[in-house]
């Protein structure tokens, strides 16, 4: 889907500078219209916000101020004419498109008890734009082998710095073995359909040539069906946050499968604060953060906290 489709049709035009005529999510080498945007942000009563890896765009001009009939036209496109199709997805907050952006949503909330019921109205959406980034994790790759062994490795950062996209780049390099020996089998488990970004069950992201994937099924159950149905020797996780989630992954780790995993975190410091996180499972941890340019550098940390390598993005 070219990702201005999702945009109303009074406002198409005006973004088309912005976000060119091809699916942003597929960018890869030649830079582009859109290359470099990593959210766009629509808000009732306020113009369309670009947000790039070096800065903030404002549409100007009163007829790019968003009204609630814009946000009801995307809603209507993001879930082809059928919300009720989305009620689940809506009721996490998000929904992923085809190429793996993902809509996050805020609004009123019904409650369920301490459960979200549903959100009506919606009246604040973020595109987070998903950017297939080959080789972006070429230098973090030689670090989480050991002996020739994937080791057990945890991605983690704040929101926003790369950690789904360094995570796909692994998934892929590890599946084809780029530079490490044999590819290994690895089970892709994408609750969010964000890193394979699949359509119809298909990957639209190269993810490898010897990757499974278990495509919207969420992360404890999807960890035990690999296991038990797909004999993988890697298994890959997106955004541990959950005990149900950890405990899942200490089962694969027991169980003769390599894990690599993503979790929101700032520092190690962060990390150790976080209730179900043993870092016993883990023997890497490869903390993300953005430099002020814009770049993306990385510090990676063994099972015992020292620093065994840095990347300052440059």
């Amino acid at each position: 889907m070219e990702l201005s489709r999702i945009f109303p049709l009074r406002l198409r035009e005006a973004l088309e500078p912005y976000l060119g005529e091809q699916d942003l999510g597929r960018t890869n080498s030649k830079r582009a219209a859109g290359d470099g945007l990593e959210e766009i942000r629509v808000r009732i009563g306020q113009p369309i916000e670009l947000i790039y890896d070096t800065g903030i765009k404002r549409l100007e001009g009163g007829e790019t101020m968003i009204g609630r009939e814009d946000i009801a036209e995307m809603l209507n496109y993001i879930s082809s004419y059928s919300l009720y199709a989305y009620r689940e997805e809506m009721r996490q907050g998000f929904v992923t498109i085809d190429g793996g952006h993902r809509v996050g949503m805020a609004g009123h909330v019904a409650m369920d008890g301490q459960s979200v019921a549903g959100m009506t109205p919606v009246t604040f959406l973020n595109i987070r734009v998903a950017h297939e980034k080959k080789g972006c994790a070429a230098r973090v790759l030689p670090y989480i082998y050991k002996d020739g062994a994937v080791c057990h490795t945890l991605l983690f950062s704040p929101p926003g710095v790369g950690k789904t996209t360094c995570l796909r780049d692994l998934v892929r390099s590890i599946s084809d073995g780029q530079g490490q020996g044999m590819g290994q089998k690895v089970g892709l488990v994408d609750e969010r359909s964000e890193i394979a970004a699949c359509e119809k069950g298909w990957p639209q992201n190269d993810v490898g040539s010897r990757t499974d994937v278990l495509d919207g099924c969420g992360k404890p159950a999807g960890i035990e069906l690999m296991l038990r149905v797909m004999s993988p020797q890697v298994i890959a996780v997106d955004e541990l946050g959950t005990k149900e989630d950890f405990a899942a992954v200490r089962a694969a780790a027991v169980s003769g499968c390599k894990v690599i995993a993503t979790a929101h975190g700032g520092t190690m410091e962060e990390l150790e604060e976080k209730q179900y996180l043993h870092q016993r499972v883990f023997e890497r941890f490869v903390r993300l953060f953005k430099t002020a340019d814009g770049s993306r550098g990385y510090e990676i940390y063994d099972q015992h906290n020292q620093c065994i390598g840095r990347y300052d993005g440059k």
